[in-house]
């Protein structure tokens, strides 16, 4: 450690800066299709200043020519808003689930010669290189009915009154896209490719924590008890191993573990209460 002038301490090194005019390499797991074999393909790309694996990935598509000098077709990814707020662009980077609209190259390949890894997402079907297939995952939201009870209704007047603690909590839930990074990470959602399994397979993180969400509002705790219903069946809260691996690979930061936690009480409450209660 050093010391400044003004009394303050900074580390004695400091990363070096990204090498301007650079070539970085890029290892694409390539797939044509559902039941394809994979394959490897390395471009080499030319990184401009404040390049992203997006931006990268689309001068591979203006310019399909592997490092061995072969012609192949553009790779295929999936993106929308390029914001990380769409949840699309999930892909494994380096080893790591993440969005790739936000991976700069300065921070992954700061010198020449440097290789970024692209894999598809293991958790669901390819439908073609880096695009995967997310349909389970929003599916797994209608399991949990994660919206809010309005449809039909006119307008009834002011809604129920929000604590500002409780927006606070939810706002931070209600920041979920469904990008599926932990799902990918979690050890208990597996792949499954036939559909019929999809209803008592593990629901996942981000459907346990839209439960809360929803549970918490004032007109969506009207299905609050459908919704631990459906959380105290196969494939719900109890399925969860604690690995907390979804919480530490969420884009936006989401307390999953603590939505687990507090879900796991709430139905533990509910069961408690039908049980002395009945249906």
């Amino acid at each position: 450690m050093t010391a400044s002038a003004n009394g303050s301490h900074k580390p004695a090194h400091t990363k070096p800066a990204a090498k301007p005019g650079r070539k970085v390499r890029f290892k694409v797991k390539r797939c044509d299709g559902p039941g394809k074999i994979s394959r490897w393909e390395t471009f080499e790309v030319p990184i401009e200043p404040g390049s992203n694996v997006i931006s990268c990935l689309q001068w591979i598509a203006a310019h399909p020519v592997t490092t061995e000098g072969v012609r192949t077709t553009p790779v295929v990814w999936d993106a929308n808003c390029l914001e990380e707020v769409c949840g699309a662009c999930t892909m494994v980077i380096n080893g790591k689930v993440r969005q790739s609209c936000s991976a700069l190259i300065d921070a992954y390949a700061p010198n020449p010669g440097d290789e970024i890894t692209l894999e598809p997402m293991t958790k669901f079907p390819v439908i073609r290189d880096l695009w995967v297939d997310r349909s389970r995952a929003f599916k797994n939201l209608t399991r949990v009915r994660a919206w809010v009870p309005i449809d039909g209704t006119y307008n009834l007047g002011a809604g129920p009154r929000e604590r500002p603690n409780d927006q606070a909590v939810r706002y931070v839930l209600s920041t979920c896209m469904t990008c599926g990074c932990c799902m990918e990470a979690c050890p208990q959602f597996n792949i499954e490719p036939d559909e019929a399994a999809w209803d008592t397979s593990f629901a996942g993180a981000h459907a346990i924590s839209q439960a809360r969400l929803f549970n918490m509002h004032g007109t969506g705790a009207q299905l609050k008890g459908e919704r631990l219903d459906a959380l105290m069946g196969p494939g719900g809260i109890t399925d969860c191993g604690n690995a907390q691996n979804c919480v530490k690979v969420c884009p936006k930061e989401i307390p999953l573990t603590e939505s687990i936690a507090a879900v796991g009480r709430s139905a533990t409450i509910h069961a408690l209460a039908k049980w002395f209660t009945g249906p």
